[in-house]
């Protein structure tokens, strides 16, 4: 999936229904944690990964932009650190002038005011004042992977970031990913018209059914109750 069609398919999406596909695809589901949020509320961001680790210094920003392409997420792996910041508005506009689209932060940012002013998106866990505290010796792979949270990622991902958060999903599979989520948005769109029209979830997915059929087998998910009956309202 090229980069123009990420971003046209990506708009009409969120990152909550391609969670569900990666459940429907069997694939792990994998969000930055809960804290990890848009400096500027509504942002989106979509875009392969282009990871960088950061030991003190902005040059790996700059190495990283480098190798980037059009649409490329930077995301920036500083092991969760809460005691600085290590992306401020400089990094964030030259990220904007190689053409990325946007920057994810396994840390804090900084210059807040500046960041918001550029509008380039950027999510983080959240801002302080300080900068780097120390310089260390920068690894042979600084550009290869970064970690944010319990996930690894690399060039081989795809990075999706709205309200709901931050989703990386593998980029060999994110045609499939994205057809499935697709479905799932439909089923649910169709569902809540209906849900105002009068007809409530519970009629639609035929939930006492559901009951009757748990009874007879307790085993019986509610999961599999909604597949067999065309609900999505879980994946």
């Amino acid at each position: 999936m090229d980069q123009q069609d990420l971003k046209r398919r990506f708009a009409t999406l969120t990152t909550a229904h391609l969670a569900d596909a990666c459940i429907r695809a069997q694939l792990p589901v994998r969000c930055a944690p809960a804290p990890m949020q848009a400096v500027e509320a509504g942002s989106r961001v979509a875009g392969r990964v282009s990871p960088a680790r950061h030991v003190g210094s902005v040059d790996v920003f700059l190495e990283a932009f480098e190798g980037a392409g059009p649409g490329d997420v930077l995301v920036v792996d500083n092991r969760g650190r809460l005691d600085e910041a290590c992306v401020g508005d400089l990094v964030v506009l030259e990220a904007q002038a190689a053409g990325l689209d946007g920057i994810v932060i396994w840390g804090l940012h900084r210059d807040t005011a500046d960041i918001t002013a550029i509008g380039l998106p950027v999510f983080s866990l959240g801002a302080i004042s300080t900068g780097p505290l120390s310089l260390d010796v920068q690894p042979k792979d600084a550009l290869e992977s970064a970690t944010v949270g319990d996930w690894t990622v690399s060039r081989e991902d795809m990075v999706l970031g709205d309200e709901d958060g931050v989703l990386f999903v593998p980029a060999a599979r994110a045609e499939e990913l994205f057809t499935l989520a697709e479905t799932i948005r439909d089923t649910e769109r169709a569902q809540a018209d209906r849900i105002r029209s009068g007809v409530s979830l519970r009629i639609q997915v035929q939930f006492g059914a559901y009951l009757a059929r748990r009874r007879q087998t307790p085993s019986l998910t509610f999961r599999q109750h909604l597949r067999a009956v065309g609900g999505a309202i879980e994946e």
